[in-house]
């Protein structure tokens, strides 16, 4: 599945009945929630990336884009908004990128 198909189903789930899908759950409990959740997946993905398990980090990093996403979702962040900021930083050097923050 794309991140874009991920994020077209996050975006129908918004107003699903919460008793009939987990993402519809998620963002039912709230922004708070769906942050803590992905806060969870983030650390799990963090202990397979320094553990080395190829196939477990495979499977905690897409829990934690899954979670990324509906944790941005529930602030209505989209895929798209996320691309378009990829996108402007683009022609600058991630250097340059953090420099400008300060």
């Amino acid at each position: 599945m794309s991140l874009e198909k991920l994020s077209q189903t996050i975006a129908a789930r918004k107003g699903a009945d919460p008793s009939t899908s987990w993402t519809a759950k998620l963002l039912a409990a709230g922004p708070e929630k769906c942050a803590e959740k992905f806060g969870e997946e983030a650390v799990e993905a963090i202990i397979e990336a320094v553990k080395g398990d190829k196939a477990r980090l495979t499977s905690e990093a897409a829990d934690a884009l899954y979670h990324l996403l509906v944790m941005c979702a529930a602030r209505d962040v989209s895929l798209a908004d996320i691309e378009a900021e990829l996108a402007r930083r683009e022609a600058q050097s991630g250097i340059a990128e953090k420099a400008s923050r300060s």
